[in-house]
């Protein structure tokens, strides 16, 4: 199957379909990649997104082993060497289908939870709201590497599910605490739910960003401007120096949202 990847990232991906049959063995329902990858917005810093569907949850070897193998794979940017940061969301069948919001996932890999993962401190399955916006994004543009179609795998999301998951995911940021450390990806966020909300469908982080640039009050621009450039790797932000501004503009913005019929 022809990916649109670099080699490296391609190479990466192909080791983890070629371990997921033994590691997982019949409890393997479908492996998918969706996200930046798919939909061209795919940049310097961006991870790989994959959905691993299982018949049953991943307890004890079986879930360390995972977590494990993934770390040999995954790659940090920061550490300047080919390959991507992989980021692998697990969800058991009986937990998404027939389908229900909120849903829980059994299991999510990604590297801003890498010094998690040394030290074998694993997070327990969990109720996740962002699995609606993920399971669509999967059903709509998803790639089965392992597996059949997603379509024919999860059932469809209701619009009015995904209205429901964008305005809880939006409510969730209501002070510095809530976003300290995440400035970046937040202000992301918001502007692909803005986007969202206002255009239908899902956006590169990019685009949708400056799209949100020509419409957000002057005053509130340069710290979506700083995030866009930091995710196109163009730049280096000091978010603890820009916290009050940071702060006024995903106010702005979450009231922008929040206005929407």
């Amino acid at each position: 199957m022809s990916l649109p990847l670099d080699p490296a990232s391609r190479a990466q991906v192909s080791q983890v379909v070629d371990m997921l049959p033994q590691l997982v063995g019949d409890d393997l329902v479908g492996l998918y990649l969706y996200g930046s990858a798919l939909n061209g917005g795919l940049r310097p810093r961006s991870d790989v997104d994959l959905l691993l569907a299982v018949s049953r949850p991943l307890v004890g070897a079986r879930r360390e082993a995972l977590v494990e193998r993934l770390l040999g794979i995954s790659v940090d940017p920061r550490r300047g060497v080919p390959g991507r940061p992989l980021e692998l969301t697990v969800v058991v069948m009986d937990d998404v289908k027939p389908w229900r919001h909120p849903a829980k996932r059994d299991l999510q890999f990604g590297e801003w939870l890498h010094d998690d993962f040394v030290a074998k401190r694993i997070e327990p399955p969990v109720v996740d709201p962002d699995l609606t916006l993920l399971l669509t994004m999967v059903r709509q543009h998803g790639v089965a590497l392992l597996g059949p179609p997603a379509t024919e795998v999860f059932d469809p999301i209701p619009a009015a599910e995904v209205g429901r998951a964008l305005a809880e995911t939006v409510a969730q940021w209501t002070g510095e605490d809530t976003w300290k450390g995440e400035e970046k990806n937040i202000l992301l966020a918001l502007a692909r739910i803005w986007m969202t909300r206002t255009q239908g469908g899902f956006f590169p982080k990019d685009l949708a960003a400056a799209w949100a640039l020509e419409r957000l009050p002057p005053e509130h621009r340069p710290m979506l401007e700083a995030a866009r450039a930091a995710y196109l790797g163009e730049r280096d932000v000091d978010w603890t120096r820009h916290a009050a501004e940071v702060g006024a503009c995903i106010r702005c913005m979450k009231g922008l949202i929040e206005a929407l019929p």
